[in-house]
């Protein structure tokens, strides 16, 4: 469930309602008496339930988030979201009450929204809508994922040396993908010696060590802010000497 949470809190704040919160941020803090309630996450047709609001901490990090890319703007997410993270910390437990009313707020109209939805509709379409929306949400769960993991800062997973290979060839032609020049370029790496291969093969295992670094750094930033969830149960060591298929 607090994955689900996050997912939804994440999607949320890319919505619309996300960025009206944003809309004129030019201090470290927006006035409390900014956020006036007004439910525009909610559907207003019957064709899907409302969107679950965002939390506390979602909230004010999307609202932090653009003062702190406009005040740093070549530093990674991942390094915005550990000094927004480190902010919220240090956030007074007043001025915290300020995003958690919010929060309360649009929960209590959230599943008042999702009460009358579901009373005008007759058994049958409820049992289609949920069809529906479990249909939806398995087909975009991958993506949504990807978005919050992408604003999170999570590094990229390591190349093999045959996609290392493939990246280097077409940043090469710079003309485009198509099937006919993947098939060269497989054709091409097949051709080549074990030699050859192994420059790629040796590039693919430093890629392995940098994403592990980058990782454990990741997962250490997760932990500061309170996403567990988003920590792997189980971590490989990169092999310091370990033979690859040639």
């Amino acid at each position: 469930m607090a994955l689900l949470r996050g997912v939804w809190g994440v999607l949320n704040a890319l919505g619309k309602s996300g960025a009206d919160l944003c809309a004129g941020c030019g201090s470290r803090l927006r006035s409390p008496f900014s956020f006036a309630y007004v439910p525009k996450w909610f559907s207003s047709s019957l064709t899907g339930y409302p969107k679950k609001p965002m939390t506390s901490y979602v909230r004010f990090s999307k609202e932090q988030l653009p003062i702190f890319k406009a005040q740093n703007p070549d530093a990674k997410n991942s390094e915005l979201i550990k000094k927004i993270a480190k902010l919220w910390r240090e956030l007074p437990d007043s001025e915290k009450k300020i995003y958690e009313d919010a929060y309360r707020a649009d929960w209590q109209a959230y599943k008042e929204e999702m009460s009358r939805v579901q009373e005008q509709l007759t058994p049958s379409q409820i049992v289609s809508l949920e069809k529906e929306i479990m249909q939806k949400r398995l087909k975009k769960k991958a993506l949504i994922k990807k978005r919050e993991l992408t604003m999170l800062g999570k590094p990229k997973r390591p190349r093999s040396a045959y996609n290392i290979f493939i990246a280097e060839r077409f940043q090469e032609t710079r003309d485009g993908t198509s099937q006919v020049k993947l098939k060269a370029i497989n054709e091409n790496w097949k051709n080549l010696s074990n030699s050859q291969k192994q420059v790629y093969i040796q590039l693919a295992k430093d890629d392995k060590i940098r994403y592990y670094n980058e990782m454990k750094s990741w997962e250490e930033q997760m932990m500061e802010v309170g996403r567990e969830d988003l920590i792997r149960r189980s971590v490989k060591y990169p092999a310091k000497s370990e033979p690859e298929k040639l």
